[in-house]
């Protein structure tokens, strides 16, 4: 008989998670046949630690994993897939922002032979402006990166244990866990499901953290930031030399002086800054190329609690 397991990373989330279990329970746990729940505590600063100790002491099938700080959730969910032992493993949000029962929809696909299945959100009850960005985010995915994201985008999945030891073998840090698994080409299916608004507690999910995330996918899976400095550059070498051409033409036509120290000036302070962007970017591959060589685990495991250890 199959075994799923559920993934759910945790940061900040003392408010949602005794609502998520009984939620899951309630819904599909009755259902789902042999299962393991793992919660990985990814450095929360609250009580969600002691949480999940209690949500554990009442179910032999959870396994509660504490991170020795906060990684951030690409390194929560490869934790917690390092720690599962289901023959599929599936993600899931604490934040109850989509329903328990799509679950049942991604392990059904598996069991119909799909190795990957992702969870794509077909409507979302979310503010017009974060649905905007959202939208821009996954629009640039589709046209630098992979053409298969889906115009929603997708934050759960299913993947079997195929696959989750090939995720394991990446073990890439500053990088996006969605992308990888959509790149790992298996046998992929997409159920499409309505993502609710958070109505319970707040969102860690900060400007600063949408920021890393869209230069992560575009750092670690294309090769566009660096087409695009050389895109640029060529562009200021043609205009620069179109430039000189006309000053030129000017000067031996009609004699006029060639003056505009303003003009100039500003000419070459936005080609610095032109240079100086290319540099950062340069800068991003060259700190990402040590950050791999230093070959620092993406997360650090400090507790790992099963029912089968307590007896």
């Amino acid at each position: 008989m199959s075994k799923i397991s559920i993934v759910i990373p945790v940061y900040w989330n003392s408010d949602t998670l005794e609502m998520l279990y009984d939620d899951m329970k309630e819904k599909i746990l009755g259902q789902i046949g042999d299962y393991e729940i793992v919660f990985v505590d990814d450095g929360s600063g609250d009580n969600s630690w002691e949480i999940i100790q209690k949500i554990a002491a009442k179910d032999p099938n959870v396994v509660a994993t504490k991170l020795s700080r906060n990684f951030g959730e690409h390194a929560a969910i490869l934790a917690g897939l390092s720690v599962c032992t289901g023959d599929c493993a599936v993600t899931k949000q604490a934040d109850l922002q989509e329903d328990s029962t799509l679950i049942l929809d991604l392990y059904e696909s598996w069991k119909r032979g799909n190795k990957v299945v992702l969870a794509i959100r077909g409507e979302r009850d979310e503010n017009p402006v974060k649905k905007f960005f959202a939208g821009c985010y996954y629009w640039l995915v589709r046209k630098t990166i992979n053409k298969d994201m889906p115009q929603g985008g997708c934050d759960c999945y299913l993947v079997d244990r195929k696959a989750i030891e090939v995720l394991k073998l990446m073990d890439e840090k500053n990088s996006s866990l969605t992308l990888q698994v959509m790149w790992l080409g298996f046998k992929t299916e997409k159920i499409y499901f309505h993502r609710k608004d958070r109505e319970v507690g707040e969102s860690r999910w900060t400007l600063g953290k949408k920021i890393k995330l869209v230069v992560d996918s575009m750092m670690s899976f294309s090769y566009f930031p660096i087409r695009c400095m050389a895109t640029l550059g060529f562009f200021f070498a043609l205009c620069s030399l179109i430039g000189i051409i006309m000053v030129i033409r000017e000067k031996i036509v009609t004699g006029t002086p060639i003056l505009g120290y303003a003009s100039l000036m500003a000419v070459v302070l936005f080609g610095f800054g032109a240079m100086f962007i290319m540099l950062s970017i340069l800068g991003e591959y060259i700190w990402r190329t040590l950050e791999e060589s230093r070959k620092r685990p993406p997360f650090i495991i400090d507790v790992v609690k099963r029912h089968d250890d307590e007896n």
